[in-house]
C-alpha cells in the first residue's frame, strides 16, 4: 500500500492528503476486519445441546457461516448451528452471545445507524455513515435499524410506565431538588393519509393531514441571576413525547417526573399554555404543584383579540391593549376580565370570541398571578417546552417532504428523547447486558 502511495507522489510531484487518508483508513479497516473474522471463527467448543424457545433442547448440527457488517467492514465467520428435533427451529447460541441474532449488522453499526437516523433524514444518515465511517448501507437499512432501536427504547419506557401505573416506583437515594419544573405542549407532524382517516382537519370541512405529538419536559432550577430572574440548571432538561391520548401521555410524564425527583422536590411547578388537557393532567398527576399559564401565550390572546376589536383604529387599539397588558402583568385577572366583557362587539361572531377569551382568563386566573410567581423567583414562560417542540420534534420530523406513520414517528421520537435526555448510553449498556 505504501509503495502505491509513494509511487503516486513521485508521479504527481505532490500529495493528495485526503486521498492518502482514505486509502490508509480503508486498508486499516480491511486488516481489522480480517483479524476480527479470525477472532470470531475461533473454536468455542460448541457441541451437544442448547435450550430452545419451545422448552426442549436443540441439538448441535454443524457449523455454518455468517456474514456481518461491522464498523471495520464486512466480516465472515463460522459458528455452531443447532436444530431442535421438536419444533425444527434452527438457532446459533453464538449469535445471541454477540447480539447479532436475526440481523446482519454488528451492534456498533446498528448504534451508528440509530444515531444518524435520529438526527437527520435516512438518506442523509446513509451519506454520513459512508463519508465519516466508510460504512456503506442503504437509506432503508438506516430507517429499519433506527426505528427498531427506537421501538426498543419505547418498550423499555413502557415497562417503567407500567411500574408507575402500579405505583411500583423505586426509591431514589439522591439529594433534594430545590425547584423541579414540568412543562407540556403539543405540536403537529405530517403523517400519511392512512393515519388521519376519520379525523377532522383544522379547517372546517377539510380532512386532517397531521397528528399531534404531546411533549413534556422536566428541568430543575437552583439559583436566580443578579436581577432575581430564574436560571435553569445546565443540562438538567429531559424529554418525553409520543403520539398518544392524553391519558397515556400523563402516565409517561408522571414516570419521568418521578425519575427526576418529583417526590424530593422542595418546590414543584407545572407550566403550560391554556390547553384544557394540560391542566387536567396537572390536577391528576401533579396535585399540589404551582400551576402557571405561560405569560407570553396569555399576551398573545390579548394581541389577537385587539386586532379583531380595532381592525382599522391603531390608536384605540394601542390604548386598549396597554390597559389589558397592564392588568395581566400585575396579575389583576378579575379586572382584565371586566375590560374584556365591557368591550363592544362588532358582530355576533366577535361577541362569541370575546366571551370565550373572558372565560379563558377567568378559568386560569389563579395560574396568572405573575407578580407572586416572580417574587418566588420562578419562571413564568414555557419557553423550554416550546423550544423542545422545535428541537426534539420539528428539526427531525417536520422537514420538507416528510410524512410519517404513527409507529415510525413514535420510534424516532422515543430515540430522540432518549438521546437528548442523555440516557442513550445507559440504555445501550443495559440493552447489551440483557442481550
Amino acid at each position: 500500500m505504501l509503495a502505491v502511495v509513494f509511487a503516486g507522489v513521485r508521479k504527481s510531484g505532490g500529495v493528495d492528503l485526503e486521498a492518502v487518508e482514505m486509502l490508509v483508513r480503508g486498508s486499516m479497516h480491511c486488516a481489522g476486519a480480517e483479524i476480527l473474522s479470525r477472532l470470531l471463527s475461533q473454536p468455542s467448543g460448541e457441541s451437544g445441546q442448547t435450550p430452545c424457545a419451545c422448552g426442549q433442547a436443540a441439538q448441535y448440527h454443524d457449523t455454518r457461516p455468517k456474514e456481518l457488517l461491522t464498523v471495520l467492514g464486512p466480516v465472515k465467520f463460522q459458528r455452531g448451528y443447532y436444530i431442535c428435533p421438536t419444533c425444527r427451529q434452527g438457532q446459533s447460541p453464538r449469535d445471541r452471545e454477540l447480539d447479532v441474532e436475526g440481523v446482519s449488522c454488528s451492534p456498533g453499526v446498528r448504534r451508528m445507524m440509530a444515531v444518524v437516523g435520529s438526527e437527520s433524514s435516512f438518506e442523509q444518515g446513509r451519506e454520513q455513515l459512508e463519508l465519516l465511517a466508510g460504512i456503506q448501507v442503504t437509506a432503508k437499512a438506516v430507517e429499519r435499524q433506527a426505528e427498531a432501536i427506537g421501538s426498543n427504547v419505547e418498550v423499555h419506557q413502557q415497562v417503567e410506565i407500567q411500574r408507575a401505573k402500579q405505583l411500583e416506583l423505586p426509591a431514589v437515594c439522591a439529594p433534594a431538588v430545590p425547584i423541579l419544573y414540568i412543562e407540556m405542549d403539543g405540536t403537529a407532524i405530517p403523517v400519511v393519509k392512512a393515519e388521519t382517516e376519520g379525523r377532522a382537519g383544522k379547517v372546517e370541512g377539510q380532512p386532517a393531514h397531521t397528528r399531534e405529538v404531546k411533549l413534556g419536559c422536566a428541568f430543575t432550577q437552583t439559583t436566580t441571576d443578579q436581577d432575581g430572574r430564574p436560571v435553569r440548571d445546565e443540562e438538567s432538561t429531559s424529554y418525553v413525547a409520543a403520539i398518544e391520548p392524553a391519558e397515556q401521555f400523563g402516565l409517561r410524564l408522571y414516570n419521568e417526573a418521578w425519575r427526576r425527583g418529583w417526590s424530593r422536590a422542595q418546590k414543584k411547578v407545572v407550566i403550560g399554555d391554556g390547553a384544557v388537557w394540560i391542566w387536567n393532567l396537572a390536577e391528576q398527576h401533579f396535585p399540589g404543584a404551582i400551576q402557571i399559564v405561560d405569560l407570553y401565550h396569555a399576551r398573545q390572546h390579548l394581541w389577537e383579540l385587539s386586532a379583531k376589536l380595532f381592525p382599522h383604529e391603531p390608536k384605540p387599539r394601542k390604548r386598549w391593549i396597554a390597559r389589558c397588558l397592564d392588568r395581566l402583568d400585575r396579575g389583576k385577572i378579575e379586572a382584565l376580565v371586566k375590560i374584556l366583557r365591557a368591550s363592544p362587539p362588532l358582530s355576533d361572531e366577535l361577541a362569541k370570541t370575546i366571551a370565550n377569551e373572558a372565560e379563558y382568563f377567568e378559568r386560569n386566573a389563579d395560574r396568572m398571578r405573575y407578580p407572586a410567581f416572580r417574587a418566588q423567583g420562578l419562571f413564568v414562560g414555557s419557553g423550554v417546552v416550546e423550544a423542545a417542540c422545535k428541537i426534539v420534534i420539528g428539526a427531525r420530523l417536520k422537514c420538507s417532504g416528510m410524512f410519517w406513520t404513527v409507529r415510525g414517528a413514535n420510534a424516532i421520537i422515543a430515540l430522540r428523547c432518549c438521546r437528548l435526555s442523555r440516557r442513550f448510553e445507559d440504555y445501550w449498556v443495559n440493552r447489551g447486558r440483557a442481550a
